[in-house]
């Protein structure tokens, strides 16, 4: 089933079934506000202190602007803002900022589906996507295709800003990802409660911290750790990251193709972030990105994703709600 209203003045969509409601927010970047497991009520995303505010006079000019935690796309650019043949790309893309046409595509008992599209502003690029949930599975099927619109080739990077938190996530969760390697930035984004070294490159699941301890970055703690960190994980065996809740007995699971989304970006606003707007959030980020670069970098290092003239590309990620017993880190 899919409906229409507003949540806090923005048009929302509302796909459901009897054990999933997934709310979006077209006009806001195709935002995905909300993913809730109906049987627990739980809310797996993130919500940040501050909320989602009311739509402005104008549009938005960067991606924390109004950020309200939940789920993002990032096209064609991953972090830093950067300068490419001649076009300056905002900070994590175009596409969180603009506004995305919409239409149901299928609503009946069996299946919903919204497909969603939108043309970058800056770059020769359009992006659609299905968002489909069915009858009885808690699933959320994400389907897109990117295509250059252009008469000579185009380059990219791509990524999903997705953040767990809500009432799901929380001290003694437990993270999986398919990964072998682990990189943190050469400066630390903020240092006075960054718990891992910068500059590292070491083997999964245990990073360095600031003081030579080892971390096990398969615990999640609670938002008493008062940390934030920015960590990249890379030399993935297959597009897969879980997080399980024991207490709750819920797991958050995501799977994606690890060929092109080579990487998995592990934000870690752990109760330690205290830059204005996302002062004093927990969530964790569990981000696919084709890169682990910028877009100039990533033309740099050859990690750009590069399209021909009218060439598309199409991909699909799976998020999913699985009911999960004790965990052990001895059986991860």
């Amino acid at each position: 089933m899919i409906t229409a209203g507003s949540i806090n003045g923005h048009r929302a969509l509302w796909l459901e079934n009897d054990l999933l409601r997934v709310a979006v927010l077209p006009e806001k970047g195709a935002d995905i506000y909300e993913f809730v497991y109906r049987p627990t009520g739980t809310d797996f995303l993130l919500k940040t202190p501050a909320g989602l505010r009311p739509p402005g006079p104008h549009p938005a000019a960067d991606f924390l602007e109004n950020y309200e935690g939940g789920w993002q796309e990032l096209f064609p650019n991953i972090n830093d803002g950067c300068g490419h043949r001649g076009v300056e790309v905002p900070f994590h893309g175009e596409v969180a900022l603009l506004p995305w046409q919409w239409a149901i595509e299928r609503d009946d008992p069996e299946e919903g589906a919204l497909a969603l599209s939108v043309r970058c502003r800056r770059m020769p690029l359009s992006l659609r996507k299905v968002l489909r949930v069915r009858r009885s599975e808690a699933v959320l099927y994400v389907e897109e295709v990117v295509t250059n619109e252009a008469d000579d080739p185009a380059d990219l990077v791509w990524g999903h800003h997705l953040v767990l938190g809500g009432g799901f996530l929380e001290g003694g969760c437990h993270l999986e990802v398919d990964a072998e390697r682990i990189f943190t930035p050469e400066e630390l984004y903020e240092p006075a409660t960054a718990r891992l070294a910068a500059g590292q490159r070491e083997w999964w699941p245990f990073a360095r911290g600031r003081h030579g301890e080892r971390v096990d970055l398969r615990q999640i703690p609670g938002p008493e750790a008062h940390a934030h960190d920015d960590v990249i994980l890379g030399s993935l065996r297959r597009g897969y990251a879980a997080v399980t809740n024991p207490r709750l007995g819920l797991r958050f699971a995501l799977e994606w193709d690890g060929q092109l989304f080579r990487y998995v970006g592990l934000w870690q606003p752990l109760g330690g972030a205290d830059a204005p707007p996302l002062t004093g959030i927990y969530g964790l980020g569990v981000e696919p990105w084709s890169s682990r670069y910028n877009l100039a970098r990533a033309v740099e290092h050859g990690e750009a994703i590069t399209l021909g003239p009218g060439q598309a590309m199409g991909t699909t990620l799976v998020a999913r709600v699985e009911r999960a017993g004790p965990t052990s880190l001895a059986s991860m």
